[in-house]
């Protein structure tokens, strides 16, 4: 079964695509050993992420078990998830712990 998408953790609410993934396509995410299939929403482009989730706005976003930013906006389970839709809270100067 060939892999489209993936995460490493499996509390993750974000998988990484790995090859163009067309609106409405039903694509297999591998999470470690395992496989699940999952239907996109949106086109997302190579390399990028899309919501595994309905993640809601403020919430925070997971990719490889860290949180790597916070959803600015709604964000629908298999759409784009990315610069329009998330802030990073990564190496910013303004944020402290």
């Amino acid at each position: 079964m060939k892999i489209d998408a993936i995460m490493l953790k499996k509390n993750d609410n974000v998988a990484t695509a790995l090859r163009n993934i067309n609106k409405s396509e039903r694509v297999v995410i591998n999470i470690g050993q395992e496989k699940r299939e999952f239907q996109i929403k949106d086109f997302i482009q190579f390399g990028h992420k899309f919501a595994l989730k309905d993640i809601l706005i403020g919430e925070h976003i997971i990719k490889y078990g860290e949180i790597i930013g916070r959803a600015t906006q709604n964000i629908a389970g298999g759409t784009h998830a990315h610069i329009h839709n998330i802030e990073s809270l990564r190496g910013r100067g303004d944020l402290e712990s």
